[in-house]
């Protein structure tokens, strides 16, 4: 049986990696004869007077083809004499990064392709440091469009030397630079003559003979499980791919996180009895005894893989909008979701440096590392030992499109620790999880008026999406005193709406309360003019 090679084009915007692959599956004859006569067609209304775009055969969306740059990933499966292979051409824009990070995810090998006339350049580094993050441990550095500088070797092994520099920082297997000339076919499927300072192979023959496989001997049984089966009350079976190792019948499994233990009673591959399965297979497995077994939960040998609430992680951030401590999303690790929250953003890394930043926000396309809190225990274990339980993503809860995707590094202290808590949830913490800014209405007039409108302003905030804390001092207790309790709701992230019959102080209510601080007066503000007073409020909370 033929190995299978995943693998990626990524690098810049107009590098020419729609045209490699395209060109590479041309050459090497492995096209349909209808796909290589449309190719010849919509060439000739092509950007190349009439020559054969190669691009052609990957950039399929129209909105592709009229711009000349890949948008969407475009997957790709071909096989050779030696080898099968599934390729995504990825897009090199900066917008469309987070559609690289996703074709990065499934794949064992990257070839990063730069222009000769331009040089390692900022997107060619982000897309390495993608690369690492998503575990790709092969690389190769296609320096394309030779032709345009004469195949100076000079350029070349300066272009090779900057990118090793790049690539030190990480742990890769294994680099192979190569000189090509995507459009005229140079070293892609056959060695050039333009290029007899070179002395490796051709780019197609490299992927042929390249090993990326892991050994796996080394590592335990374990299966995150995807789906409980039970079609009567005669069977339950549980589904879910082998991520590690292998497993037979009457083999000891421990069920995390429960801890629970049972023995392997059946194993199915499809709908076939098998006496074991191994890694990469899709099974179901019935156990001997009845255990509490839900999607999320691990199957595995080996006890050492970890649990915890906390976790710190180094994250893509792929979300238009900004990333800022205290806001809430869905984590799913393996094939478990739990609600979570941003704690804290350590620093943001410089792409060009790999330097560390200070941050207290994130924006797109920014590598960070943060740390999380979840609403129960995870099972998880390191990236490098197992990816399914060591890779993770944010989803917005709201749009249910995926922020951020990351690498889990370590757990963090339980979040039992009050004292480690008080350190890091903050009042900004606190507001930024509610999605607003503190604040404290207080309600200067009569105690009816006051009541009245500010149950309908509170009405109004509540519907629009703000959180409130409605305060009445009835009994004329200090002002002071209901002054502090209306900041420590502030302190809670809260809008405090304060109806008090007492008018003395305010000096030093404002004094206690500080700038969040909007004094409503009842008798020039009616229930009827409480759409007003919210609009006040909205600005006031805008521009503070």
């Amino acid at each position: 049986m033929k190995s299978l090679l995943k693998f990626i084009t990524c690098g810049s915007v107009d590098d020419g990696k729609s045209t490699l692959i395209g060109h590479m599956l041309y050459e090497a004859k492995l096209l349909f004869a209808d796909q290589e006569k449309a190719l010849e067609l919509d060439s000739r209304l092509g950007s190349r007077g009439g020559k054969i775009d190669y691009s052609l055969l990957l950039d399929g969306l129209l909105a592709e083809r009229e711009q000349g740059i890949t948008i969407d990933v475009a997957y790709r499966y071909f096989t050779t004499d030696h080898r099968s292979f599934i390729v995504a051409d990825t897009p090199g824009h900066e917008e469309y990064t987070r559609n690289m990070a996703v074709g990065a995810s499934f794949a064992d090998l990257a070839v990063i392709l730069v222009d000769a006339t331009k040089g390692i350049i900022t997107q060619t580094k982000r897309h390495t440091r993608i690369c690492a993050l998503m575990g790709i441990k092969h690389l190769v550095l296609a320096v394309n469009k030779m032709d345009l500088v004469h195949f100076e070797q000079k350029i070349f092994e300066q272009i090779k030397d900057e990118f090793f520099q790049t690539a030190g920082e990480f742990q890769f297997q294994s680099i192979e630079v190569i000189p090509v000339s995507a459009t005229e076919g140079d070293n892609i499927t056959k060695k050039s003559q333009h290029t007899p300072w070179y002395e490796g192979l051709p780019l197609l023959s490299y992927l042929e003979n390249v090993d990326v496989l892991e050994t796996n001997d080394t590592k335990q049984f374990m299966m995150p499980i995807q789906r409980v089966c039970r079609p009567d009350h005669t069977f339950r079976g549980f589904q879910g791919q082998i991520e590690a190792g292998s497993i037979a019948v009457d083999d000891e499994l421990t069920i995390l996180p429960s801890h629970e233990k049972a023995k392997v009673k059946r194993i199915l591959v499809t709908d076939k009895d098998r006496d074991s399965a191994y890694v990469g297979q899709p099974v179901t497995i019935q156990l001997d005894r009845e255990v509490d077994v839900s999607r999320g939960c691990v199957f595995t040998k080996d006890s050492e893989i970890k649990e915890a609430d906390r976790f710190s992680a180094t994250i893509l951030w792929m979300d238009d909008s900004v990333l800022t401590p205290g806001k809430n999303y869905l984590v799913k690790v393996g094939t478990k979701i739990l609600p979570g929250t941003v704690t804290a953003i350590k620093h943001k890394i410089d792409i060009n440096t790999g330097n560390t930043v200070p941050a207290d926000q994130i924006v797109k396309n920014e590598v960070a590392k943060c740390e999380f809190s979840l609403s129960d225990d995870i099972v998880f274990d390191s990236f490098e030992h197992y990816k399914s339980i060591g890779g993770f993503i944010l989803i917005d809860r709201v749009t249910n499109m995926t922020s951020a995707c990351g690498v889990i590094e370590e757990a963090l202290q339980s979040s039992d620790s009050v004292v480690s808590l008080d350190a890091e949830v903050t009042r900004n913490v606190r507001a930024e999880q509610k999605g607003q800014k503190p604040l404290t209405l207080w309600f200067s007039g009569s105690v009816s008026d006051n009541l009245a409108l500010a149950k309908e302003v509170e009405k109004r905030l509540v519907s629009t999406g703000y959180h409130t804390m409605l305060l009445e001092n009835s009994r004329g207790e200090s002002s002071l005193r209901i002054a502090e309790v209306a900041k420590l709701m502030n302190d809670a992230g809260l809008i405090a709406l304060v109806v008090n019959e007492n008018d003395n102080d305010q000096a030093t209510v404002r004094d206690i309360i500080g700038q969040e601080l909007m004094e409503v007066d009842s008798s020039k503000d009616s229930v009827e003019e409480a759409a007003s007073v919210v609009k006040r409020v909205v600005r006031f909370l805008i521009n503070s």
